[in-house]
């Protein structure tokens, strides 16, 4: 019995079994880690240049804040100086406003103390007249004559009646001289003729006296 021979020729492999999927696709040549690039994604960002991005060095602007800090120091030093000097004008104007005021004040006393002491030079007589009636015994006079001193003398009118004193050519008028007494050095009041006023410690009439020594 001869052995049954399979017909010759191609026997049908692994390598021949066709792949229900499909044939293999064609390598184009694309990394799979660049896969991120792909259509769909985010576009990598553009190089800095002429088409946008950050500028350049040489497109830089130069820095102006020291140059504007030395501008403010100066405007604030010489803001300063004219404070000053605005500042020493006015505190001498207000010097110079205070003196003037102190001095307008003083004459403005002094003119007003000058006319008071003119009216009380006018009154003497009026006094003398009444001290003279009084001497006469015109007592009906003495009211008046009280009144009047009184009122004088609250403004600073001094009655000068220096008898028994040591005469005083500044206060005194010697009009009569007696020989001194034994032993009397000094030249004294013995008698008062007209009595002598002074107003606010100055002399406006001296007293008319009798003189010893």
């Amino acid at each position: 019995m001869s052995d049954a021979h399979e017909p010759s020729g191609h026997h049908p492999g692994a390598d021949d079994v066709e792949d229900p999927l499909g044939p293999p696709a064609e390598d184009d040549g694309l990394d799979p880690s660049d896969a991120d690039a792909a259509p769909g994604g985010d576009l990598p960002p553009e190089p800095a240049g002429e088409g946008g991005g950050a500028p350049s060095d040489g497109d830089a602007e130069p820095d102006r804040s020291a140059s504007s800090v030395e501008e403010l120091i100066m405007d604030l030093e010489q803001t300063a100086a004219e404070r000053d000097e605005y500042l020493d004008a006015l505190l001498r104007n207000q010097a110079d406003f205070e003196n003037y005021r102190k001095r307008v004040a003083k004459q403005t006393a002094d003119d007003a103390a000058r006319a008071t002491e003119a009216l009380v030079e006018q009154l003497l007589p009026v006094l003398d007249a009444c001290d003279g009636a009084i001497s006469h015994g015109a007592s009906e006079v003495e009211p008046i004559y009280a009144a009047l001193l009184g009122t004088l003398e609250k403004v600073g009118l001094v009655r000068m009646d220096p008898v028994g004193e040591e005469f005083d050519p500044n206060h005194h008028e010697a009009v009569l001289h007696e020989p001194a007494y034994d032993g009397e050095e000094e030249t004294m009041v013995s008698d008062v003729l007209r009595p002598g006023y002074t107003w606010k410690g100055r002399v406006v009439r001296p007293a008319m006296v009798k003189v010893r020594g």
